[in-house]
Order: C-alpha cells, then structure tokens, then sequence
C-alpha cells in the first residue's frame, strides 16, 4: 500500500466530485443553479458584468447620462434656433408685405388723383369761394387735368360759378350753352359749382378727348 494521507485522499475525492457535479451540471442546464452570470463582450474580449467592479458600473452610467444630456441640450439648442429664425423671416415677410401694400395703396391714390373722382360729391353751401371751388375741380377733374381745365375756366368765366354772358346767355364755370345743359348733370346746375365742373369735365372728355385736349383747341379757336 502507497504512503497516501487520509488528508491526501480527501482532497482528491473532494476535487473530484467537484469535477463531476460540474459536469454534471452542465449537461443537465444546471436546474439547481441560481441565474447564470451573463458575458459582458468589451474590445475583443467576454467579460462578467460581475466582473466589473461596481464603481466603474456607476461611472460608465453617468458618462451615458452625460452624454445623452448633452444630446437633449443640442436638440433643444437646435429647435430654439429653428423657431428663431422661423420668427425673423415671418417678420421679414409680413414687412415686405405691409410695403407692397402701402406702395399699391399709394398708386391707387396717386391714379385716383391723377384721373379725378367725377362721383366725388361736396357740403352744399349758400355760398363758395374760388378757393373753395378750385379745390372741387381739382378733386373731380385730377391732377394729370387740372391745369388744362384751369386754363379754361379762368378765360370763359374767371371761376366766377354764376357768371353770365350777356350776349349769349352762357352760363356758370363752363359757360355752358345755354346753361340749361348742366341740368344733366343736376337741377342745382345755376347754384351749384360741383354740378357745372362735373357737366363741363363730360363735355370736354367727350368732345376733345380730355380737358387738354379742349386747351390746344381753345388756344387755336379762343372758344371750345
């Protein structure tokens, strides 16, 4: 009999029941065992996430958070910048068309006093002055006329609305011929200047064109 310890003996026998209840184990999926530590697969290498030391578990955490925080913090950076300028070109926009609307708003008007308003209508008064009647004219008539049609009314009645030609019977701003015509336009055509500006403006758009049409006649003719 070989010189083996009863300690030498146990030893064995212990390492090798070890052995085979791995094994044995193995082959049966390890029922009795508890949850299998799970491979954690870093730079080539299989790790147990045991094996990792808790601290270092922690810190690789807070470097995901910090990272993922950052990423929020662009995103929100990026929308504010999105919005930002959103709001800078609506309000470039809405500038541009506010300035096309006064500019379209500024041609009408300039058109409108340019061609007169032949509807435009006025306080009736006992009364007017020339002042008060060349204001009427120029609304009525417009500014791209008025001159021409001054010129006329200065020589034919000197802006006189109830002036009279004593050998003709003419009539009024226009001298309308007899004066009755203007009744056309309104009954009040003795008294009233609005009524003989707007007949004698028809008579001169319809016979010479326009009111410097009827000029150039009158400066040739002395009359219209």
């Amino acid at each position: 009999m070989s010189r083996i310890s009863v300690r030498g003996l146990a030893v064995a026998s212990a390492t090798a029941v070890t052995t085979v209840g791995a094994v044995v184990g193995v082959a049966s999926g390890a029922e009795n065992s508890g949850p299998a530590e799970q491979p954690v697969e870093a730079a080539g290498t299989t790790t147990l996430l045991a094996d990792i030391p808790a601290g270092q578990q922690v810190q690789q955490a807070s470097l995901t958070e910090q990272i993922q925080a950052q990423s929020d913090a662009a995103d929100a950076s990026a929308r504010q910048s999105a919005e930002q300028a959103a709001r800078v070109q609506a309000a470039k926009d809405a500038a541009k068309k506010k300035k096309a609307e006064d500019e379209a708003a500024k041609q009408k008007a300039e058109a409108a006093a340019d061609h007169g308003n032949p509807d435009a209508s006025f306080p009736v008064s006992a009364s007017y002055t020339i002042a008060q009647v060349q204001a009427m004219a120029k609304q009525i008539v417009g500014s791209g006329q008025y001159a021409c049609f001054s010129n006329i009314v200065t020589r034919e009645s000197g802006w006189n609305y109830t002036a009279t030609n004593a050998s003709s019977g003419a009539y009024g701003l226009v001298q309308a011929l007899p004066g009755s015509k203007m009744s056309s336009v309104g009954a009040d055509w003795r008294t009233n200047p609005a009524t003989q500006i707007k007949w004698g403006l028809n008579y001169m758009n319809s016979r010479y064109g326009s009111p410097c049409g009827a000029w150039q006649f009158w400066q040739v003719n002395h009359y219209y």
